[in-house]
């Protein structure tokens, strides 16, 4: 055990941390957007603390409780643990912990990458660790009010 929390606090080490809510949710939205990902790919909620050691491009994610949410444009349910973790680099978040999806009341299936192989055909391609992928359009990641926003919009 003394030997995970040795290993958990080096490749922490050097990161830029941010705590509280507020302060988080805007973190992680930056870093959504800076890595080439709609911001509602990662609905993250109660965050309290985010890090990223720029030099490894480990990022990590703590929120309160695990949050399930359900994506309409995938029909996937998508559950968020306490703390989320991956390495991440433009286009692509590898190495993913804490994030697993289930659709149509399957069996959850964790998620272990997700990437943008083209960013002008706006798909984001999942990858689970047994190396099946699947893809699914930006649109599908919008939040409920853009969503609601874009319908008022059109009509």
């Amino acid at each position: 055990m003394g030997t995970q929390v040795m290993i958990v606090n080096k490749e922490r080490e050097g990161a830029e941390i941010v705590y509280g809510e507020e302060d988080c949710h805007k973190h992680s939205m930056d870093l959504m957007r800076e890595l080439g990902f709609p911001e509602g790919v990662l609905p993250l909620k109660d965050l309290v603390e985010c890090g990223r050691v720029r030099s490894t491009g480990f990022v990590w994610m703590k929120q309160k409780k695990t949050y399930e949410h359900y994506f309409k444009g995938t029909n996937t349910t998508v559950s968020y643990s306490p703390e989320v973790t991956a390495y991440v680099e433009k286009n692509k978040m590898k190495k993913i912990k804490g994030i697993k999806s289930k659709q149509m009341m399957m069996i959850w299936v964790p998620l272990s990458e997700m990437s943008i192989d083209d960013p002008a055909i706006q798909k984001i391609f999942f990858k689970t660790p047994m190396g099946i992928g699947r893809s699914f359009p930006f649109s599908a990641f919008e939040d409920d009010d853009q969503q609601e926003q874009d319908k008022k919009e059109d009509n």
